[in-house]
Parts: structure tokens; sequence; C-alpha cells
């Protein structure tokens, strides 16, 4: 783990709405992110594909134990297992919330088969306090790439994974990435 007094105060990520692809700053380093297939969005909604706009805490990072060693940060490090999931119902008592699958509402699955989230930092994105539909499991992951362009998210934040090992070398418990317009 990194030490407090060698971590980023902000990343900031910048996007257009409508544009699938931004740009990440972490202190000196600069690299390409997706965004979701919507872009970025002033008025983020349950499924509407949009990377919301603001400042949000990084609260943990969420990692695939099987595929690779905890990395380099200083951010909490929470082990995902099989039957680790994120309620996106909106309508349920644990929207937002880490599940145990099988769970009864719609429910995300964290462990998947792709690499996306062999590291995955859950952003304070409507989780303080959680209001229904105003999107879940905004997450900061590892980027897909087709023909080595950047796919769209969901709705997140993605990088490749030499760039994210870097970027969360700098990360602690009081980093936050802010999401704004370009």
């Amino acid at each position: 783990m990194t030490s407090p007094a060698n971590t980023a105060a902000e990343i900031v990520v910048t996007g257009l709405p409508g544009g699938t692809r931004g740009e990440l700053r972490a202190g000196n380093l600069h690299f390409p992110c997706a965004l979701g297939r919507a872009g970025v969005s002033a008025d983020k909604r349950e499924g509407d594909g949009g990377t919301p706009l603001g400042s949000f805490l990084l609260r943990e990072l969420r990692y695939r134990q099987d595929r690779m060693a905890p990395p380099a940060t200083a951010l909490p490090l929470v082990p995902i297992a099989p039957s680790d999931g994120w309620c996106d119902a909106p309508e349920d008592p644990a929207y937002n919330r880490p599940v145990r699958l099988p769970y009864p509402a719609s429910a995300e699955t964290m462990w998947r088969d792709d690499h996306l989230y062999d590291l995955v930092v859950v952003l304070g994105h409507n989780d303080d306090p959680v209001t229904p539909y105003a999107g879940s499991a905004v997450f900061f992951h590892l980027a897909r790439e087709e023909g080595g362009q950047l796919q769209p998210t969901e709705g997140c934040v993605a990088l490749r994974l030499d760039a994210m090992l870097r970027v969360l070398a700098l990360c602690g418990t009081q980093t936050r990435m802010r999401i704004e317009e370009a």
C-alpha cells in the first residue's frame, strides 16, 4: 500500500455529453478513458448510460484475487467472491448497495467472466443517502477494448490495466474523482 502522503487529492475526468471517451488526469498522469454510452450527464438516471458529473470519493477497491495480487494503493481492499452482486433495482431497499447472489431483485454480478471488474473502485455516487432511480453501480473499472479502441461503459469510468495500476498507486481514502464537461 502507498502512504497517504503520496496519494492524489483528486482525479479529474473530462468528457462530453454523448462522447464515450474522455481524459483522466491524476497528478502528472494523463490517460484516455472510457465513459458511459451517453457520455457525461448532469442528471444521472438509472439505466441511462450516462457517467454522472460531480465529485465522488473513492470508497474501496474490489479485486479478483484469483486473477491478480492486490495492487499498490491506499484504498481499502475487498476481494470479490463469486456470490458478490450490486443491487440495481431502484425500488429495492438494497438499491446501489452490495448484495449476496442470488438476490431476489435485479443485481449486477461482480464476479465476471470478462476482466472489467478484476479491479473495480466503488465511487461515492448516490450512496449517502441513496436516492431511488438516481443511478447505481457507478464504478471506476477496467476498460473493454475492441481493435485497440476503448469501448463505452454503462455509465462508469474505465481505464486500461496499465493505466489503472498507475492511478491506483496514487489513490487513498481521501481521493475524489471529479467528473466534468470538457
